[in-house]
């Protein structure tokens, strides 16, 4: 596939319009504009983007022809790194997940027995991060370097999501959760991710500084939600407004898979929204990082090929895109008494 050269002045500077125009209004509607389509060097590679930081340097996985998966950045200028390989890599997956303003990068690999473990990757050298051997994985990397993830903990074997704030580790699930993923976390401390029920099916989460979990999130027609990115986001005309836009995807009844992007309310009494976004011919699209100038990275499956291509997006001003409500509550099912599966994040 034909790569589109970066421009990364336009970019930075849409990014700049599109803000101000969001800045303009109290309560704005937002659509998904593409500006580049991209793919990691080499034939037949599958590229999924994974995280993009506040400097426009992106994080992701690529599936090479063997079927091995590596880790890589796009810099902000358009250029490559080499392949990221953990150096404890023995299953021929490393994952990078999220990316900070400093390129202090987070991800996971396979050890020698199978095991996940997580990892950090900064100036060419990795640290491992595996305070549960059996299973951690970091997801996510704000710029303070508080990180997020899941794993599993020895004393309630549950799979959970964590948060590491300032070097303290917090373990938490969603109620009834059969596994709890914590994908992202902002400069507010505020996490998303999603969870699955005792049924099997995918559910957004969010959850606010003070620990109150909002669940389920998914738009009307999902069949499974999955919220990969968060960002705070300044709307504000005379005075500071911040909330928490988060991308994703969500399945439908049809099979096919849509972008989303999320809005939680503005303020008392106004309505959560989510916007849809469908690379053209595609039905498979994935919204799974964004960063506060509303710049979005993500990936689309080329149906005719089979390839992931990754995709530089931007917030947009407008209400042009496709928008659903929230869907309502379905009522708790009881919680799975079987724990011993262990599930591999979502990319």
């Amino acid at each position: 596939m034909k790569k589109i050269p970066p421009l990364v002045s336009f970019i930075v500077g849409f990014a700049a319009v599109a803000l101000t125009q969001a800045l303009a209004q109290p309560s704005p509607d937002f659509s998904i504009q593409v500006l580049n389509v991209f793919d990691y060097p080499g034939t037949g590679n599958q590229t999924r983007p994974q995280k993009i930081s506040d400097v426009g340097d992106v994080a992701g996985i690529f599936v090479d022809a063997s079927g091995a998966s590596r880790g890589f950045i796009m810099f902000n200028n358009g250029n490559f790194s080499m392949p990221m390989v953990d150096p404890n890599d023995a299953g021929n997956l490393t994952e990078a997940r999220g990316i900070n303003s400093s390129r202090l990068v987070c991800g996971d690999y396979l050890d020698s027995a199978g095991a996940f473990e997580g990892f950090f990757f900064q100036n060419n050298v990795f640290t491992n991060y595996a305070p549960e051997p059996t299973f951690t994985v970091v997801l996510g990397v704000n710029n303070a370097g508080d990180f997020c993830g899941s794993e599993i903990p020895s004393d309630t074997g549950i799979q959970s999501a964590f948060l590491n704030i300032g070097g303290v580790l917090t373990d938490f699930v969603v109620t009834d959760a059969t596994a709890t993923l914590a994908y992202s976390l902002n400069k507010n401390n505020q996490s998303c991710g999603y969870y699955i029920d005792s049924s099997g099916v995918t559910h957004g989460f969010w959850r606010d500084k003070n620990g109150t979990i909002h669940d389920s999130i998914d738009p009307v027609g999902s069949t499974g939600t999955i919220l990969f990115g968060n960002t705070v986001f300044r709307i504000a005309q005379t005075r500071r407004i911040d909330f928490n836009l988060m991308v994703g995807r969500y399945t439908d009844a049809n099979g096919a898979t849509h972008g989303l992007l999320f809005r939680p309310p503005i303020h008392r009494g106004s309505p959560p929204l989510f916007v849809v976004y469908d690379f053209p011919g595609a039905t498979f699209t994935s919204l799974n990082g964004i960063n506060e100038q509303g710049l979005v990275v993500g990936r689309y499956t080329d149906p005719s090929t089979g390839i992931d291509h990754g995709i530089l997006a931007q917030v947009v001003r407008g209400s042009a895109g496709i928008m659903l409500p929230l869907a309502p509550p379905s009522a708790p099912a009881q919680a799975s008494t079987e724990r011993g599966v262990v599930t591999e994040p979502a990319y």
